[in-house]
């Protein structure tokens, strides 16, 4: 196997290689063992957390298997490259896989600290265990490991082939990732359009009707910069096919598999991803149309986005309950999203040269 398929120039001026499509292939693999391990723990804290005591549990061995074998090989992809560099734990690191060195190190730094935070605090217990500071930086350590095929695709140019399929697949398992601490605030884990609300004069904001319509508001503004800001990042090099359907289908189903797959949630999250497909569609075909440097290409991709996957949503939750808010609610809801989505594309795009006169 050639170690690298081209050479980029780092900050200090020396060449980096990057990994080759495989390298980042076994990575994506090896990294999507971790989020396997990752989804099992957190499906036991949701469902059995009365049978888990202490550190030692199958589904931390699950995890930390995982990041074991994802971390020796980011690892032994910069080692294998000692002969071009003898100070290789500094100098060997494929493009991209530098930061996920440091995310190896600071999982194993975290995984300490949890265990120790399980066997004197003890097991967390719902909204507990997403702010557990030892699980917030594990989940930064996993983040920076499961990017590395990603960072690597945008350093070989973000080419396509099996090149782009790594780097979209590190997309989603990325997300996923994030997913871990955000849960309990995204529209896949919630069904808040099927309950009735009936707008009163007067009404104060405590009432529990209103207070879960706003969570239901906000879970749809958080789901948009989950997947927006990770989709408009890769859209900004360009448009590449199925990369929305891999980011809403990896977040919906490591959401799903913690609760079980209710069958509204499951509808939900269908018509979320019917959405995302129809915009990988439409984002591909405004490129070929309009080129890769259209006026407002990242605003409109993003707007679109944030458009289809919530109005797909609803679609997937009316057919599987019925939505139950006003026309006003969803119909301005959708437009909230696309308007925030829009936003977001105005901020990730690059700033237009500055022409001298």
């Amino acid at each position: 196997m050639s170690t690298s398929l081209s050479d980029t120039p780092t900050r200090a001026g020396r060449a980096t290689e990057v990994a080759t499509p495989r390298e980042d292939l076994v990575t994506v693999l090896l990294g999507a063992c971790l989020i396997g391990g990752a989804m099992s723990d957190g499906w036991a804290h949701t469902n059995i957390l009365d049978t888990i005591e202490g550190f030692f549990t199958p589904w931390h061995a699950l995890l930390y298997f995982g990041f074991a074998a994802t971390g020796a090989w980011i690892f032994f992809l910069a080692y294998r490259r000692r002969a071009a560099h003898p100070y290789w734990w500094r100098d060997a690191w494929p493009s991209g896989y530098r930061a996920g060195a440091a995310g190896v190190a600071l999982f194993m730094v975290a995984g300490l600290a949890d265990m120790v935070w399980h066997e004197t605090i003890g097991v967390e217990v719902g909204l507990n265990a997403a702010f557990s500071p030892s699980h917030m930086l594990l989940d930064v350590g996993a983040l920076l490991m499961l990017s590395s095929p990603l960072r690597s695709w945008w350093a070989g140019g973000a080419g396509g082939g099996l090149r782009a399929g790594t780097g979209v697949a590190s997309l989603a398992l990325t997300a996923m990732g994030a997913t871990i601490l955000l849960s309990h605030s995204i529209i896949f884990s919630m069904a808040r359009p099927t309950l009735p609300y009936e707008a009163m004069d007067g009404a104060s904001n405590e009432r529990l009707e209103h207070v879960l319509a706003v969570q239901g508001v906000d879970a749809y503004l958080v789901t948009t910069l989950l997947i927006g800001i990770p989709l408009l990042m890769a859209h900004r090099r360009r448009a590449t096919p199925g990369a929305a359907a891999a980011l809403v289908g990896g977040v919906a189903l490591f959401v799903l598999v913690m609760r079980e797959f209710p069958a509204v949630l499951v509808a939900g999250a269908l018509g979320a991803l019917v959405g995302a497909a129809v915009a990988d569609i439409v984002l591909e075909r405004l490129d070929a149309v309009r080129g890769a440097d259209a006026p407002l290409r990242l605003p409109i991709a993003g707007a679109l986005l944030a458009a289809a996957v919530s109005g797909g949503n609803l679609v997937g939750l009316h057919l599987a309950e019925g939505v139950r808010w006003p026309v006003e609610m969803w119909t301005g809801l959708v437009v909230l999203c696309a308007v925030l989505g829009a936003l977001l594309g105005g901020l990730v795009a690059r700033p237009a040269p500055h022409v001298h006169s």
